[in-house]
């Protein structure tokens, strides 16, 4: 692979976050639809989607009604920020530096790498799970250190062994949702869709859980389309990681809903899947433990690149390659393995709940991003200025962006509904939190009043990257 894939500079990645030349693009559209659809047929959503019935206490159409649309709002912000991918040629935080400045981008990059992390723990721990069932004999501690390891690999290995994985995981997963799927119906009573007391609270929240997931991801989702020619355009990568996320996460969630529906409070989502499907059982708890590995090489791999943005802030001369990915790739796994061997019981749940949290922070950095790329500079950004040590013709802080970043943040907390705190109105809603939905109006307006990056925007060369088409 090399660089962008020359496979006789060796097998491993050499790219970073540098700009990656035009020469060196290659790939398919249709790649990014089987990335974000296969990795999202894993534990962990499948885990989240029961949440209707067993936190919400949806009935199980109006659960699966607020999965699919929460899906489908949250996955146009997805695929909005991975259509970039191609124009830019870099990955998702290092852009960020063309909003914020160079060290105003710093905050969303931490919040991001905290995401990473997150996900990559939270995977370990239902991957070392979904082993132990399938091999008792091999312990939870032991589970974690091989599929953490195995994830570690395929991270290093980089960019075009990610999509190759997932290009192939795609029929097997798809085979496998659709077969367990089909049992639990069949073996599910009629009345059990329409069971129990639906409110519009608990759909508001199962539908923001939802949409939150995509936005959760769209912080990195140009690391896995900026190897693709700027030819490719906007629309087609835009609607290939949408339909591949919304269908992908949007089948996981409905399968964990249906799996608990009539079950216990407690009752395990995945011990319900796993005992519908039968003598095939087996099979299916490995397909999902090899796709939670694949699904976790792109956490570690984001994590890397996140921190590297981090660290080459500060130290502007420095060309991180290769050596560098794998480094940093070894520290990542070892902090995440300590955390997920001692925290595996309750690591999951309070991971899904900071998600939600993060809103607060991702609302508004997603609201920036996509008004500044589609509206403001219509794709065209000066790369040079983001690695330059003074931020270019970005500066080292953009307070206008700033401000309206702020502000974004401040209209939600009257709304916010987390374990830290809880807002006035979030209160008087049951505990929902929709902040995250006037945060996006509230953002706009204000960056839009205070003309952020409409100087730069005029300053910025017309020999950048392509124009957005």
């Amino acid at each position: 692979m090399g660089k962008a894939g020359d496979t006789s500079a060796g097998v491993i990645e050499e790219n970073s976050i540098g700009f990656v030349p035009l020469a060196q693009r290659h790939g398919k559209v249709r790649d990014l639809f089987t990335l974000w659809f296969t990795t999202n047929i894993a534990p962990l959503p499948v885990v989240t989607g029961a949440m209707a019935v067993q936190v919400y206490h949806l009935p199980l159409t109006w659960g699966i009604s607020a999965i699919i649309l929460g899906h489908l709002v949250g996955a146009l912000v997805l695929g909005a920020c991975s259509a970039q991918g191609p124009q830019m040629g870099l990955a998702q935080m290092i852009q960020s530096r063309g909003q914020f400045g160079r060290y105003g981008a710093l905050l969303v990059v931490s919040f991001a790498t905290l995401l990473y992390v997150g996900f990559f723990i939270s995977n370990i721990v239902l991957a070392a799970k979904s082993v132990h069932a399938l091999q008792p004999a091999v312990g939870l501690p032991v589970g974690a250190v091989l599929c953490a390891l195995a994830a570690a690999g395929i991270g290093i290995l980089g960019y075009n062994v990610i999509h190759l994985l997932n290009r192939v995981g795609m029929w097997f997963m798809g085979a496998g949702l659709i077969f367990a799927f089909a049992n639990l119906v069949a073996l599910m009573p009629s009345e059990l869709w329409t069971q129990g007391q639906g409110s519009m609270i608990g759909w508001l929240a199962m539908f923001s859980l939802a949409a939150v997931w995509h936005i959760s991801y769209a912080c990195y989702t140009s690391d896995y389309s900026r190897y693709l020619p700027p030819s490719v355009g906007i629309r087609a990568p835009f609607l290939a990681s949408f339909a591949g996320a919304a269908l992908g996460a949007g089948a996981s969630f409905i399968l964990g809903a249906v799996a608990v529906a009539g079950a216990p409070a407690d009752a395990d989502p995945m011990a319900i899947v796993s005992g519908a499907t039968g003598v095939l059982a087996p099979v299916l708890m490995a397909l999902f433990v090899f796709n939670i590995i694949s699904h976790n090489a792109l956490n570690i791999y984001g994590a890397v690149l996140s921190l590297i943005t981090m660290a080459q802030t500060f130290f502007a001369s420095w060309q991180p390659g290769r050596k560098a990915r794998v480094v940093l790739s070894t520290l990542v796994l070892a902090v995440c393995l300590v955390i997920a061997t001692t925290s595996a019981d309750d690591f999951v749940p309070r991971f899904i709940g900071f998600v939600i949290g993060l809103m607060v922070v991702l609302a508004p950095w997603a609201t920036i991003n996509i008004v500044d790329f589609y509206f403001i500079r219509k794709g065209r950004y000066d790369i040079d200025s983001f690695f330059r040590a003074d931020g270019g013709i970005y500066g080292r802080i953009d307070l206008k962006a700033a401000t309206a970043y702020l502000a974004g943040i401040a209209v939600q907390l009257p709304f916010l509904a987390s374990s830290f705190y809880t807002g006035p109105l979030a209160a008087a809603m049951g505990g929902v939190d929709v902040g995250w939905l006037i945060a996006p109006v509230v953002t706009t307006a204000v960056y839009l009043a205070l003309g952020a990056g409409r100087h730069a925007q005029a300053a910025a060369p017309t020999s950048g990257p392509c124009p957005a088409e």
